[in-house]
């Protein structure tokens, strides 16, 4: 494997507690670059610090409480990453969750609400750290903005009605942001995940034990996968969707922009 030198570049990972976000701080982080990390637990922050910091003593690593919807801590993060690591190259949008809902039970409040999770969250990082990323693509020739969506972006699923529409708005962003910042040297792209092992499904597993399942943990989500028709027949990696993510932030990708990686083990239907 080719090995990357991130040593002179600094990346922003919403979202970087756990999961996907964490896993992806820990490669940026394993290439050298300087890694800021926010979320909006305080509890969850500190262990994900301790846990990088232990394995990483010489990290360079920002960890902050910021609620990436509030003007002001965006502001307030981004001016922190200004001050401390000088620069901005990467931006890995990353915050964000699904909604269970169905057309019927969707109130206005709740599309509201999905809206602005999956539009604003997006909008508002990339509006306070787009002056960085130019700057840093004037002086390398390249900066790059990462957005971990869901392929429900391009494959809708009934239960999701809300969070469906909400992701294909997204993609759309995404390929816009790219015409639009292509002159500037900053690349936009996104990863499209299906179904993730993540503390959610970690807790519908815990549930079903303790009504008297008694498969083991690969079990249990190879049988979701094949109800799923996952032609993989297991639920993805955090560290998968990493690798992927990893690749469009990295100057790896350089001739890469308004596109996406599937990263959904053959959940797609679409060619």
């Amino acid at each position: 494997m080719i090995k990357i030198d991130l040593s002179s570049r600094a990346a922003l990972v919403t979202g970087g507690t756990s999961g996907i976000g964490l896993a992806s701080a820990e490669r940026l982080l394993d290439a050298g670059a300087a890694v800021a990390i926010c979320g909006r637990n305080p509890e969850r922050l500190a262990q994900a610090e301790a846990h990088l910091r232990e394995r990483r003593p010489q990290a360079r690593l920002i960890a902050a409480q910021c609620n990436v919807l509030d003007e002001g801590d965006v502001a307030a993060l981004t001016e922190r990453i200004r001050g401390e690591f000088g620069r901005l190259d990467m931006l890995v949008n990353n915050a964000g969750q699904g909604r269970v809902s169905t057309f019927a039970d969707t109130t206005d409040d709740a599309w509201r609400e999905e809206l602005e999770l999956k539009y604003f969250s997006v909008i508002r990082t990339t509006r306070a750290c787009l002056p960085m990323l130019r700057d840093a693509a004037r002086e390398t020739g390249d900066a790059a903005i990462v957005c971990v969506n869901s392929l429900l972006a391009l494959q809708p699923e009934p239960h999701m009605v809300a969070t469906s529409s909400a992701r294909a708005g997204v993609q759309n962003l995404v390929r816009s942001m790219a015409g639009e910042f292509a002159p500037d040297g900053v690349r936009v792209n996104s990863i499209l995940i299906g179904l993730v092992e993540s503390g959610q499904w970690r807790r519908r597993y815990a549930a079903a034990q303790e009504a008297g399942d008694s498969k083991t943990w690969p079990e249990w989500t190879g049988e979701l996968a094949r109800k799923k028709q996952i032609q993989l027949q297991r639920l993805g990696k955090p560290e998968e969707a990493a690798a992927a993510i990893f690749f469009l932030a990295s100057p790896q990708s350089s001739y890469t922009t308004g596109s996406h990686i599937d990263v959904s083990g053959g959940l797609a239907r679409h060619v």
